[in-house]
């Protein structure tokens, strides 16, 4: 429960004059971030409720396939990076602590973690694992843009898998895809699986995960029963498609990413294990990484309107934003405190007060900026016909919700949302 007179939420009229992307003209008049340099942004309260949303659903969808969290340094020591032959790349932040010893600020963990899984597995019985954490990720991006869509500072989940064979690895492979589909799936975003290089992450094979949208800065090839990344495929707009139809070529979002490393990394960091006959084999690895800021990003983008954003309601800030159009010291003020505390305390909902001494047109402009999934208005002439009145976001459905039983049956429009 938030009162919007006790939050930080700056909302603004107008957008930054260097904005190019929806999403961070948006995300900023909305009040969810604020730039702090280039290519660094911080999150306001609002925004950061919207991305520990994505947060959650991501720990649910990981645990429930047998992914333990855990949590890694940031700081990393550079010499098991000179052995990965990944220290040169030219967006790695590189250092030196007092004494002069090198050290990186990691834009990805799998050196970290396979030292560690080096020191820890011995046999084939400690294998299979799936772990995964969330951390702050630093890459000394050469030209940030479009807000929090390309940065030099932000989190992300990236999970690892270790196994004994290319099997096990397909069996990891597997149950991560269709984690990842659910956490899309429930962050209400529109996306596509799409083949892809490994780039710099090497290994044998790789898909990315792509949210179709203008502010997009890949492209993808789409035809019936047919997704991929323009790098790696021959076929262009308007061609016929693999499987019938024509090729489509749209702009879209990198979400997330998947790949089968293989021994791209146990082989140089020595991470192997003794099998069955005590015979010494390498891990067999894969990498499977989510940004929840650009997932964030790619649902403002893909749902946002002329008047704001439209949030999926599995990722925004609040279910319900109630407006009292009544001031402090008018009689209607109490039946939206009311039925603030009947919706927050005893129905469990999450709730954005609006109880500012402002306009009626400042705070429904706001509430449609903001675009939480169900507005509820506390006014005099609602109330005069015994009523408050409800909209829905997504669809602008009205709802006339009698005073004694709005709690109730706002939750009802929220459940069947």
């Amino acid at each position: 429960m938030t009162r919007f007179s006790e939050t930080l939420l700056p909302t603004l009229k107008d957008p930054p004059a260097d904005a190019e992307s929806l999403s961070h003209k948006l995300m900023v008049r909305a009040g969810l971030v604020r730039q702090l340099g280039a290519g660094l942004w911080t999150y306001l309260p609002a925004g950061w409720r919207a991305h520990r949303k994505v947060e959650a659903i991501i720990r649910e969808e990981m645990e429930a396939i047998g992914c333990e969290e855990m949590l890694m340094p940031v700081l990393q020591p550079a010499e098991p990076w000179r052995k990965t032959g990944r220290y040169e790349i030219d967006e790695l932040f590189k250092l030196e602590d007092r004494k002069g010893s090198p050290l990186v600020l990691a834009m990805t963990h799998e050196e970290s973690i396979t030292d560690h899984i080096a020191r820890e597995v011995r046999s084939y019985r400690d294998l299979p694992l799936m772990l995964f954490h969330i951390q702050t990720k630093e890459r000394d991006e050469p030209r940030p843009r479009a807000g929090v869509l390309r940065t030099r500072e932000f989190a992300m989940k990236d999970a690892y898998s270790f196994d004994r064979d290319e099997a096990g690895l397909d069996r990891a492979y597997e149950l991560q895809t269709e984690a990842y589909a659910r956490i899309f799936d429930r962050c209400g975003l529109s996306w596509h699986r799409v083949e892809s290089e490994v780039g710099m992450m090497g290994g044998s094979g790789a898909h990315e995960y792509m949210a179709p949208c203008a502010a997009g800065e890949n492209e993808i090839a789409l035809a019936p029963g047919f997704a991929a990344n323009v790098e790696v495929t021959e076929l262009r707009d308007g061609d016929p498609g693999p499987s019938g139809g024509v090729v489509e070529v749209q702009p879209a979002i990198e979400i997330g990413n998947i790949f089968k490393l293989g021994t791209r990394y146990s082989e140089p960091l020595g991470a192997t294990y003794l099998d069955e006959e005590g015979e010494e084999r390498p891990i067999v690895m894969g990498s499977y990484g989510i940004g929840p800021a650009r997932v964030v990003a790619a649902a403002i983008e893909q749902g946002a309107d002329e008047r704001g954003i439209v949030w999926p309601p599995g990722i925004a800030p609040w279910q319900v934003h109630l407006v009292s159009l009544a001031r402090a010291d008018e009689p209607e003020r109490e039946a939206a405190d009311r039925l603030y505390a009947e919706l927050g305390e005893e129905l469990g909902a999450e709730v954005l007060y609006d109880d500012r001494d402002a306009g009626p047109g400042e705070k429904l402009t706001d509430a449609e900026l903001l675009g939480c999934p169900l507005r509820v208005v506390v006014g005099r002439r609602g109330l005069a016909d015994g009523v408050v009145e409800a909209q829905q976001r997504a669809d602008g459905a009205e709802h006339r919700l009698p005073v004694a039983e709005a709690a109730e049956r706002a939750a009802r429009i929220l459940a069947d949302d």
